[in-house]
């Protein structure tokens, strides 16, 4: 899926990739890209050698990070290895053919660019890196590499929606101790003392707050469009041992 925002520049290739397509079995069905999961690897490494494939890359030019749900970011200048795999929630690149991407299964996908600059990025931003700062960072990184956040767009992926994101007393004491403002972020839940928590919605209001030029969000729901989307609060749920990893790149074209 893709974002009419971003696909305004002829610059830049992007994807929020959905579960369909790939060679997966069983929970991972099928275009299952993450790997930290347990899915055979030979099929993982296909999976993101068609995802190369139509974001118009190299095979092995995705560059994903070690997730942390953390607020750092990094700049890649070229794709790494696993195990060479930074700890950071956002990636960020100048170089052409290079996709850089996350990975998730109901926290919010992020891509951002700057298509004058010639710069993109990517962030992970579930509801602790939303709200210790990676979407901030992700930004400050694209402008180390001459981007103008006035001129930014960024794209709200596939998230876990507020009607399918039901959260404890502790959740909404974090948020609302943080900034009183967050309240407005909570919907009461049918359980007493539980509330859902609007992630994307959220995650809008930081970019604006963080002058981005331009934010889109795509409103699609990990949890309740299971034929599209895997989702983690699903498998939890179900009891499911593992789950597969969607993934979001963008990549600025040679």
């Amino acid at each position: 899926m893709r974002s009419p925002a971003l696909a305004a520049s002829t610059r830049v290739h992007h994807a929020f990739f959905t579960r369909v397509g790939g060679v997966s079995t069983g929970i991972f069905e099928s275009l299952n890209g993450g790997q930290g999961s347990s899915d055979d690897p030979a099929n993982i490494a296909e999976n993101r050698r068609r995802m190369t494939t139509a974001l118009e890359v190299p095979q092995g030019n995705l560059a994903t990070c070690y997730q942390i749900h953390s607020a750092e970011a990094v700049i890649a200048e070229k794709a790494w290895a696993r195990a060479d795999a930074p700890h950071a929630d956002a990636v960020v690149t100048k170089t052409p053919r290079l996709a850089v991407g996350v990975s998730i299964a109901d926290c919010g996908p992020v891509l951002f660019s700057d298509s004058d600059a010639g710069v993109v990025g990517a962030a992970h931003a579930g509801w602790k890196g939303a709200l210790t700062g990676v979407l901030e960072a992700t930004v400050e990184k694209m402008e180390e590499l001459g981007a103008d956040r006035s001129r930014i767009v960024a794209a709200i992926g596939p998230v876990i929606r507020q009607s399918s994101y039901e959260v404890g007393p502790e959740f909404v004491t974090r948020f609302h101790e943080a900034d009183h403002a967050n309240i407005r972020y909570f919907a009461p839940a049918e359980r007493s003392g539980h509330a859902l928590f609007d992630l994307p919605g959220y995650i809008a209001a930081r970019l604006k707050k963080a002058s981005v030029g331009k934010v889109e969000d795509l409103v699609l729901d990990t949890y309740s469009e299971e034929k599209l989307f895997y989702s983690y609060r699903r498998a939890i749920h179900r009891g499911d041992k593992d789950y597969g990893r969607l993934i979001a790149a963008i990549a600025l074209a040679g």
